[in-house]
């Protein structure tokens, strides 16, 4: 039987001087997780790596005094498979949530799906495939995407930065084989947002290249002012206009609004995606939803969202989900999303692809390690290693 031997966890910076409308990231953390089972493969036990998208901060608190002890206290039998060969995502989850209240999702989300991603990066590894493929045939219909749409997030307020630089960086996107964008409003006032548009279609040629990302700033009145001003220019989306509860200011602005919408990066459980689906005014036929799994109790919850918005006439084509990371490329292939983000220059080195893999025409493929595939790429699972104390032979 597969038995979890060790879970290490700490605290990793990923700070930033760049800032979007309603935050900054200089003291921007992130938590890591290393789950350690006894299985071994090529000469060395099976780990499974695990951390939390950007945006919210490392969870280390709930993890120590709540999660963490809870799987290390269980029986292991009842954290695996009938089979006892491979670890149960499922039933880790539901240990993990003994005794936690429903609703009040906030900070606890992100410290189940640190785990969570942990775990299913071990399921896959012991399974000997890449998570795309084990989601494929477990949950999926048994083929891939092989490659999938990935659109290069950045264009942050810094210090300093004027419009030549920001044209300088999307050049740089443009050059690295995406084709959309994304850039940050609501930072600045109107006229000078709709300046810094400008100067990016001068660069991707026309707006079904660019999106924008207001990061939940406005108020409806402030949201619909900026969906008069977009309107001429079509842009590929705007992007979480206002809290992302209020489903009323959501639905007002599609009303108004015809090009498509995005928004659900900060929404962290299948009820409130079933809410989004339901209240938000949300189209199946041209609006993204970009719920994060690595913020939102991790993949078991995210599968419970796919299945929550199936219900009210949204497909996982409509899923582009935020956070930039390889666990949501994974599903996105296994599972047939809509795409992925990418952060070509912030949030080394937990963003990005495997080493080898190129951008090319806006997609990406997907490596054939095992796992969520973190060994692929040098500079990240050095990081991991390094901050779990899990480097082989040290």
């Amino acid at each position: 039987m597969v038995r979890i031997v060790n879970i290490r966890e700490a605290v990793v910076p990923i700070s930033s001087p760049i800032r979007n409308a309603y935050i900054d990231f200089s003291k921007m953390t992130a938590s890591v997780v290393a789950l350690v089972t006894d299985v071994v493969r090529d000469g060395s036990p099976v780990i499974g790596y695990g951390f939390n998208s950007n945006g919210r901060y490392a969870a280390s608190g709930l993890l120590n005094e709540r999660f963490l002890p809870r799987l290390r206290e269980a029986d292991p039998a009842s954290l695996v498979s009938e089979a006892g060969d491979n670890l149960d995502p499922h039933k880790v989850w539901a240990t993990l949530m003994t005794n936690e209240k429903p609703g009040g999702h906030g900070e606890r989300s992100v410290a189940v799906g640190v785990i969570d991603m942990a775990v299913w990066d071990a399921v896959a590894k012991i399974a000997g495939v890449p998570l795309y493929r084990h989601l494929a045939d477990t949950y999926g219909d048994g083929t891939i995407d092989e490659s999938v749409f990935v659109y290069a997030a950045g264009g942050y307020y810094y210090p300093g930065k004027d419009d030549r630089q920001l044209q300088d960086e999307m050049r740089r996107y443009r050059d690295a084989g995406y084709e959309v964008v994304k850039m940050k409003i609501g930072g600045a006032p109107l006229d000078e947002d709709i300046r810094r548009i400008e100067s990016v279609l001068e660069v991707v040629g026309e707006g079904r290249y660019l999106a924008v990302d207001a990061n939940g700033r406005f108020d409806l009145e402030t949201a619909l002012g900026y969906a008069e001003a977009l309107k001429p220019y079509g842009l590929f989306w705007y992007e979480e206009a206002g809290d992302p509860l209020d489903y009323a200011l959501q639905a007002e602005l599609g009303r108004v609004y015809p090009h498509p919408m995005a928004t659900g990066e900060n929404l962290f459980s299948h009820q409130d995606a079933r809410n989004l689906a339901r209240y938000g005014g949300m189209r199946p036929d041209r609006d993204w939803l970009q719920f994060d799994c690595a913020l939102s109790y991790g993949l078991v919850e995210y599968l419970r969202m796919l299945d929550a918005i199936r219900a009210e006439g949204f497909e996982p084509r409509n899923c582009i989900p935020h956070g930039g990371h390889q666990l949501s490329l994974n599903i996105a292939a296994g599972l047939k999303l809509g795409g992925n983000e990418s952060y070509p220059e912030v949030f080394a080195p937990f963003g990005g692809f495997a080493d080898h893999v190129e951008v090319r025409a806006g997609r990406v493929g997907l490596p054939e390690a095992p796992g969520i595939g973190f060994e692929a790429k040098r500079a990240l699972i050095d990081e991991l290693q390094r901050a779990t104390g899990t480097r082989p032979g040290g």
